[in-house]
């Protein structure tokens, strides 16, 4: 079931994906997709499993991204890329991406938390394409939904683990596997 979950995810974001690279509105579609595909397997998984505790997890993560991003948005107006206004820094549509990614790897493992984040890096490529965000807008939304699904979801697997860590001039991720 997680496989055919894991595969109509990712396929629902290549069908929207704009035939033509320089498409902007296509890819503005593209990443709606995908967030929305990535949000309802977060929550719906869960539900599908009666696993309520990872149900009332998933949503707090996006929540939290959600309301991060916002907060932030207001707190440091950036113009986006193709002047529309100014919400550009960070991403939400990234960020609500890789929480709903980094929830469904941490409960439930590498097999279907990896085709999420996949799925979550397209999202946030796509906002670039899109011109509504810039690359530093995608990778500080991409933080913080790592951060609101890891911190919050609970049930790691224990044979692969996402750690990110950062000190006063770098930051960034290490994979651990165990075999």
């Amino acid at each position: 079931m997680i496989k055919h979950l894991a595969g109509l995810l990712t396929l629902s974001v290549l069908v929207a994906a704009p035939v033509h690279a320089r498409d902007v509105k296509a890819w503005g579609d593209a990443s709606s997709v995908g967030r929305a595909a990535l949000v309802v397997l977060a929550l719906g998984l869960p539900a599908v499993r009666e696993d309520w505790t990872g149900d009332l997890e998933a949503g707090g993560s996006i929540g939290a991204a959600f309301v991060a991003t916002q907060g932030l948005k207001r707190a440091f107006p950036e113009e986006r890329p193709d002047r529309s206004d100014r919400k550009s820094f960070p991403s939400g549509h990234a960020a609500v991406s890789f929480a709903a990614a980094a929830s469904l790897q941490n409960r439930y493992g590498w097999r279907v938390g990896l085709p999420a984040q996949f799925v979550a890096a397209l999202v946030g490529a796509s906002r670039i394409e899109a011109r509504k965000h810039h690359w530093y807008d995608v990778v500080a939304g991409a933080a913080i939904g790592e951060a609101t699904g890891f911190l919050i979801t609970s049930k790691r697997d224990e044979n692969v683990r996402l750690i990110p860590w950062g000190d006063t001039r770098n930051g960034g991720a290490a994979i651990a596997l165990r075999f």
